[in-house]
């Protein structure tokens, strides 16, 4: 009698594993995705990220664990895991979600680096404050974090000894972002309608 194809050896030392890493590295992708949308205040994403996190549990890593008894199974499982988070990670990283509060503190006068900030549509707010060698300037920027590389090089460029420090914003009202360079429409209207569901 034919050995059944599930009990062979290219299924037990390669196809067995490869599907177990393959599931592990999208669920873990997805489960960091979910963890990062909670964190930033996103609610409608966490929901439906998680979904497919748990789909992709149930029908794939769940039913394979099962018949799962040789070592090489676990070391794909654990591969799998580790390789799903950096993936997860660099997704987080490209799709710049949330919102991100940036803080200047500069010994020297701001109002050029606001009005820069103004002209790009950008909202801030400045107060006085007290540092240990004098008086401060310190101003604070609500902005998407797609736009943080282009703030923190107009910051660099104006106020190159200004000290800035960037923080999550878990969610904020909105007053004024300007819209994606060379874009008339804002790809995270569907985001904000979302959003003032809350």
């Amino acid at each position: 009698m034919e050995q059944p194809f599930t009990q062979s050896s290219l299924f037990i030392w390669v196809i067995l594993p490869l599907l177990i890493f393959l599931a592990r590295v999208v669920d873990v992708s997805l489960q960091t995705i979910r963890i990062v949308s909670i964190s930033r205040g996103i609610r409608w994403l966490a929901p439906l990220v998680g979904f497919f996190e748990v789909l992709i549990w149930l029908l794939a890593i769940g039913q394979i664990m099962k018949t799962v008894s040789h070592p090489v199974a676990y070391i794909a499982y654990a591969a799998g895991f580790a390789t799903g988070t950096a993936i997860g990670q660099s997704i987080e990283h490209r799709l710049s979600l949330g919102m991100v509060l940036l803080r200047v503190i500069t010994s020297y006068p701001s109002h050029e680096l606001r009005r820069q900030l103004r002209e790009l549509n950008f909202g801030s707010t400045s107060v006085p404050g007290q540092g240990a060698e004098g008086p401060v300037e310190i101003v604070f920027t609500v902005i998407r974090r797609q736009h943080l590389r282009q703030v923190q090089a107009l910051v660099r460029e104006i106020l190159p000894d200004a000290f800035y420090s960037v923080e999550e914003v878990a969610g904020a009202r909105e007053t004024v972002y300007p819209a994606p360079p060379g874009s008339e429409r804002d790809p995270f209207r569907l985001l904000r309608l979302f959003s003032k569901r809350k």
